[in-house]
């Protein structure tokens, strides 16, 4: 999903947003497999820095390898609610698809503005799941199925929050946009085309602790086949893009 044209543009649009310069200090809350944190090394330049924190070890090693051209980058484990860097250390601050799996965010998001500097920037991206338009023949058994995917965040809801929390934590906001990921056709290479995949894994090894049996599940799966075979399918959720300053 990393790599599909959709999730490439969403990177694009938050280094339009977050808009890092040369020699900048910047800070990548939840690195991944560190593709946002390859172009941010690009953009900020020799004399810049980027430090990815993951909590992951497989992703610290994933951004570290993919870092390893960039000697002014690093890599860590870290954890948001505990950031391990100095008060006003960074620049600009970026975190995408992370703060929704974060139960504690007055903690977390306080932990960020200590990490920037007076001015500093911070760019937060998540999804609100109840934006989600997917196209079903049984729509009960769809909301089975995606009541099971929300239970795997701390809030599949945050942005509809995020905005307060900011301001509480001392943030200014400065900009909130909508990134779409639509897909009104099937596109096998696609944030669809991974997302369904990702549902579908993750029910089948957690559906019984949330009411959904194997029928649900299969039934489920067997109906997108069978749209996606009549091309009728069509699939849209909405992500939030923060801009704020300290």
């Amino acid at each position: 999903m990393y790599l599909t044209p959709d999730v490439v543009a969403q990177r694009g649009r938050v280094l339009d947003l977050l808009a890092p310069q040369m020699g900048e200090r910047v800070l990548d809350v939840g690195v991944g497999p560190g593709l946002l944190a390859v172009d941010l090394s690009r953009l900020v330049g020799e004399t810049g820095n980027v430090l990815g924190l993951d909590l992951s070890p497989a992703m610290v090693a994933a951004a570290s390898a993919r870092l390893a051209a960039f000697p002014q980058s690093e890599v860590r484990l870290g954890d948001a609610t505990r950031l391990e860097v100095a008060d006003a250390a960074f620049d600009a601050a970026v975190s995408t698809q992370v703060y929704e799996y974060v139960a504690d965010m007055p903690r977390a998001l306080s932990q960020l503005h200590r990490a920037l500097r007076p001015g500093g920037r911070a760019l937060i991206l998540d999804t609100d799941w109840r934006s989600l338009v997917w196209h079903a023949l049984d729509q009960g058994r769809m909301d089975k199925v995606l009541a099971c995917w929300d239970a795997h965040l701390a809030d599949p809801h945050l942005p509809a929050k995020l905005g307060p929390m900011l301001r509480k934590a001392g943030f200014e906001i400065r900009r909130v946009e909508i990134i779409a990921m639509f897909s009104p056709r099937w596109q096998p290479v696609s944030y669809a085309a991974g997302i369904i995949r990702s549902i579908r894994n993750f029910a089948q090894a957690n559906g019984k602790r949330f009411g959904l049996t194997s029928d649900d599940l299969e039934g489920w799966w067997a109906e997108q086949e069978e749209l996606i075979a009549a091309d009728e399918f069509f699939f849209s959720v909405n992500r939030y893009a923060f801009l704020a300053t300290r």
